[in-house]
């Protein structure tokens, strides 16, 4: 690790053999250097950052490479792959749907588009009646805030158009995503910011201690935004940043907030959804259900889908063939989703993240106790959960010690994506939902060793 990256240079680390983890050459291993070279070569720079592993294959909650090494996985391909990775359900559902074979339809029916839809409404809360079909988690969100933005002028003119989101939040990187988005680093490419939106505090309770809902109306107030110009209200269930999450009460007043100003509440679960927490959707937890609900990631455990599921009349303003996508509904992805969600829910994979939500949390606190001056905060729930990594005694983001947390995990076969964060600071755990609680205890043992090994 040097200047805020992973070295590439390979380095002889202990060996390692147990029953989930195999670590049996130098890292990262020599053979591979010229296959991230030529990545390095052909690819913006923009797709690197990850710790120096070349994937080979991986099943379950485990990645291998191609030269006998083994990894736990705490990353999910980025929350991705909830129900495991490879499961032989959802490999089976694309190989079937490549042998009809039926790749492409556009917008024209076919029948496991029809299943899934009706399977997402399913799991979905009452009230939440039309899916919309999509590809990755950013194309929802825009569909999301285009769907707000219309119900607003529709109900209140014009100048209803405003979409409120939170600082630090993180909903994608297209244009919409990131102007919805709260954090400023990932804005200096813009020119305008005030195209109608606006952030408020986050109420996590650590970055911003003041959880009041007053602070909400205070901030808006205080950027000269009315209550009737607000179209929607946009979060993440949790802040991917922490994770971090809302009190109830907070959700429970923003969900009144909204009813009584006529704007549309929309919970960007993109990340959270599909039982990652313990429920199949976060805000399950806060006692709310919202307009609009976008999805993505672990809605599929492998292939691109997105979605939006919401209030068929706010979903239903577009008039036919107007609110469309090119890979609406893709046939082979739609096969692997409803796989997935077949899968996740017959093997009670929702109920098993929320069986180890306090054996991760109990063993991450206890990281916590034995090194409190660097570890600032833990946020645990379900089957995700993060360390803020902070200088001693301070709430002072330590990005490098947190990138040298994260190297030390990879050398000893633990494998988690590189720290996220308002500055890079935050060790994210994210393992698949099928994970056993041997193996989760065992990363986390790992995860202890890594944190005292890198103070010495």
């Amino acid at each position: 690790m040097s200047g805020g990256k992973y070295s590439l240079r390979p380095v002889k680390v202990p060996r390692v053999k147990t029953r989930h983890r195999r670590i049996c050459t130098a890292l990262p291993v020599p053979q591979s250097l010229p296959i991230l070279k030529k990545l390095a070569k052909f690819e913006p720079r923009s797709m690197q950052g990850q710790p120096p592993i070349v994937w080979h294959k991986a099943r379950g909650f485990q990645v291998e490479d191609a030269w006998g090494n083994r990894w736990i996985d705490w990353s999910s391909g980025v929350l991705v792959t909830n129900v495991g990775h490879g499961h032989p359900r959802v490999c089976r559902a694309i190989r079937e749907a490549v042998s009809l074979p039926l790749l492409a339809t556009y917008v024209f029916p076919h029948r496991t588009r029809a299943d899934l839809a009706a399977k997402l409404i399913e799991l979905a809360p009452k009230g939440i009646d039309k899916a919309f079909i999509l590809s990755a988690g950013a194309e929802a969100v825009e569909c999301a805030i285009k769907l707000a933005r219309t119900w607003g002028i529709a109900h209140g003119g014009r100048k209803k158009h405003v979409i409120v989101s939170f600082e630090n939040a993180f909903h994608g990187r297209t244009l919409g995503a990131q102007l919805a988005g709260g954090m400023p680093k990932l804005k200096t490419w813009i020119v305008r910011t005030d195209a109608g939106f606006v952030q408020v505090p986050f109420p996590d309770g650590y970055k911003n201690e003041d959880t009041r809902f007053e602070l909400f109306e205070e901030s808006l107030a205080a950027q000269g935004v009315k209550p009737a110009a607000v179209a929607g209200v946009i979060s993440e269930t949790y802040q991917g940043v922490g994770p971090d999450f809302m009190p109830a009460e907070y959700a429970q007043q923003l969900r009144r907030w909204c009813d009584r100003h006529g704007a549309v509440l929309i919970m960007d679960e993109v990340q959270a959804g599909f039982g990652r927490t313990g429920k199949m959707f976060c805000f399950e937890h806060y006692g709310i259900v919202p307009d609009l609900i976008c999805c993505g990631k672990g809605v599929s455990s492998s292939l691109p889908v997105s979605g939006v599921l919401g209030r068929s009349d706010i979903m239903d303003q577009y008039a036919p063939g107007s609110m469309t996508s090119t890979h609406s509904g893709n046939p082979v992805c739609c096969a692997a989703a409803l796989a997935n969600l077949e899968v996740l829910v017959e093997e009670r994979l929702v109920e098993n993240a929320a069986s180890l939500d306090i054996p991760l949390r109990t063993g991450l606190t206890a990281i916590q106790r034995e090194h409190p001056d660097v570890v600032g905060c833990v946020q645990s729930l379900g089957l995700v959960a993060g360390l803020q990594i902070v200088h001693p005694g301070t709430k002072k983001p330590n990005a490098d010690l947190a990138l040298r947390i994260n190297e030390l995990c990879f050398r000893k076969g633990l494998l988690m994506f590189a720290p996220v964060g308002v500055a890079g600071e935050c060790i994210k755990i994210a393992p698949p939902l099928c994970i056993t609680r041997e193996a989760l205890e065992e990363g986390i043992s790992v995860l202890a060793e890594a944190v005292a090994e890198s103070l010495r």
